[in-house]
């Protein structure tokens, strides 16, 4: 008994040590990150991604083997989980990548109580997945656009035998050399190819075990080894993102851009620092702006993402942040987006599509009544510039002495268009027909957000102008992306953003065999295509920039998509977010910023202001 007595007060004390840590965190509080998409997700498996806010959450999930420094201007790539950067053959068709050894899956049931080790299998399966017809992967183009020796093939020759994928069989172009090593070899030079491998939405890891476990609903099931997991979703409306308990070693290093001061003192308080810095991720789906802007005014968000445009005048004006939230501490970050704002015409549809100079003139035609000075001044409120062509600044062949018709606004020349080519008004009603006679009717699929509608009352006003009639088809955005990759859409108007710093991603959109994937519009002309295979087996010099240029003026030319702008945005972020700055190829800046929870509690709710 008296041993007991003794024991009991040293049991307890051992035990309020034990808990000291977490009685510490819980006092000071889970570090959260709070912000907001305007436009819902679809999935989170690489295989079948396609849009950009999939790609966001999904890369907090899944590791490249590389990834782009997080400062670093100009930008450039650094090992992720390779030991190295990869072996690159002279001829840029051999590429070897070594992966670190002890990283470990996050915990899932599909690994029976086991820690599963990553490793270089994992990558080739995960590759692999894309050319799996049972994906249906969006990103299949860029895989077989660079030729991967084999693996078209035996995707060819399973589809017409109809049977399922073969995981199993051995391709010359992509194999595991051992535990840690994997190869790809290519058909065809690409020197830019290793791109590819610093985005983890795209080329990152999943276990096979954890694939077969979920079948069809992997896309819910996100397994990977990067610095967070799921913790909850709630389809379109909330995503929570917690810390991986399984996440290695890596410690904050982050160079600041020369003069940027903000930054500098961020590196005293954040370098040295086990990633990631906080404790979960707290994503909401608000598409509507005003409730989007207020949320983040209210302090329910860390952080917001592109200034809602109708508010730029209050927030920034002058693009300088305004006095008022100077005071409260917030923190501007502006940059340009390497990316455009485009509207396609389906080039197979029977009213917009087609290669014949009638069709050509109309979709010209449709571009010159578009009004972008009006769409930047009012709908975009000085957010973006007029784009010349596809391929955004940014990017290697952006070319900025570049000018075309694209941004061109004259009633004049497109009414003269359409009644040189036969689209005149026959009945007398005030719309113009088809040179044939039938209704000249365009439909432009569209969301149910208060842009979108002020976008189409645009379209509907610039339309109304040339007496072409025009009409509204709204969906969710997922729902019209599922429909426009099916081609079951006449127009759309859509961004693109580039993951990397390559023009050749914009070049895409109009590359034939891409169609139904990048190329929405399914645009497919020979003399474009073949000038897109020119320029991607060039390495970078005058050569790859006048392939590239005039590939650009065929997608001019002919019009597939009305190129509209390239955007600028402007984040801002409350004073207790630590280190938030823009890369725009790193979406998964998350693990590197933290929130100091003494600046939040004193300016929060209560506080100074």
């Amino acid at each position: 008994m008296k041993v007991r007595q003794l024991l009991l007060p040293l049991l307890a004390a051992l035990s309020l040590l034990a808990a000291a840590p977490t009685a510490l965190s819980q006092a000071g509080g889970p570090k959260i990150l709070r912000y907001a998409f305007p436009i819902a997700e679809s999935n989170f498996d690489p295989a079948q991604i396609t849009d950009l806010y999939s790609r966001t959450v999904a890369v907090g999930f899944f590791e490249a083997p590389l990834e782009f420094e997080y400062w670093a201007r100009p930008v450039r790539m650094r090992p992720n989980t390779a030991a190295a950067m990869p072996e690159v053959s002279e001829d840029f068709r051999t590429f070897t990548f070594r992966i670190k050894p002890g990283i470990y899956f996050a915990d899932d049931p599909a690994f029976k109580g086991q820690r599963r080790e990553l490793t270089a299998e994992d990558y080739v399966y995960s590759i692999k997945r894309h050319y799996d017809p049972r994906w249906k992967s969006g990103n299949l183009y860029i895989l077989e656009n660079a030729k991967i020796l084999g693996l078209s093939e035996l995707r060819r020759r399973l589809l017409d035998e109809k049977k399922p994928f073969d995981y199993d069989t051995p391709v010359e172009g992509l194999r595991a050399l051992d535990r840690y090593t994997f190869q790809v070899r290519l058909a065809e030079p690409s020197p830019r190819f290793l791109y590819n491998f610093a985005d983890g939405s795209f080329t990152g890891a999943l276990a096979r075990e954890v694939v077969e476990a979920y079948g069809d609903s992997i896309g819910e099931h996100p397994v990977g080894t990067g610095p967070f997991v799921l913790k909850s979703w709630k389809r379109s409306s909330r995503i929570v993102l917690a810390r991986n308990p399984n996440y290695r070693e890596v410690l904050w290093n982050e160079t600041p851009p020369a003069g940027n001061e903000r930054l500098v003192k961020a590196v005293d308080r954040l370098k040295g620092k086990r990633l990631p810095l906080i404790d979960e991720v707290h994503i909401s789906v608000i598409e509507e702006t005003q409730p989007r802007w207020l949320s983040f005014l209210g302090e329910e968000q860390d952080l917001t993402e592109n200034v809602p445009s109708e508010f730029a005048s209050t927030a920034i004006p002058n693009n300088e942040l305004a006095p008022h939230l100077v005071r409260r501490g917030v923190q501007m970050v502006r940059y340009a987006r390497a990316d455009v704002s485009v509207s396609y015409f389906a080039m197979e549809h029977p009213v917009v599509g087609g290669y014949e100079p009638h069709k050509v003139a109309l979709r010209r035609a449709i571009s010159l009544a578009v009004d972008i000075e009006r769409e930047i001044r009012i709908l975009r409120r000085g957010q973006a510039v007029p784009a010349q062509g596809p391929i955004a600044p940014g990017t290697w062949g952006h070319d900025p002495s570049f000018k075309t018709e694209m941004s061109d606004y004259n009633v004049a020349r497109a009414k003269a268009l359409l009644d040189m080519h036969g689209y005149v008004d026959r009945d007398g009603d005030g719309w113009r027909e088809q040179p044939d006679g039938s209704p000249l009717l365009l439909e432009y699929a569209t969301q149910p957000d208060q842009l979108s509608r002020q976008a189409s009352e645009l379209w509907k006003k610039n339309m109304d102008a040339v007496g072409i009639r025009i009409v509204f088809k709204t969906g969710k955005w997922p729902e019209q992306l599922r429909a426009s990759r099916g081609g079951q859409l006449m127009m759309w108007g859509v961004g693109w953003s580039a993951g990397a710093p390559d023009g050749d991603t914009f070049l895409a959109l109009g590359y034939g065999p891409n169609k139904g994937q990048a190329n929405h519009s399914r645009f497919n002309l020979p003399a474009f295509n073949a000038l897109y295979e020119k320029q991607r087996g060039l390495p970078d010099g005058p050569e790859r920039q006048a392939a590239m240029t005039a590939a650009a003026k065929l997608m001019v030319a002919y019009m597939p998509y009305k190129i509209h702008v390239h955007r600028v945005w402007t984040d801002l972020a409350h004073a207790w977010v630590v280190g938030y700055d823009r890369n725009v190829f790193v979406r998964e800046f998350w693990k590197y910023v933290d929130i100091d929870l003494d600046e939040q509690r004193r300016r929060g709710a209560g506080g100074a202001h």
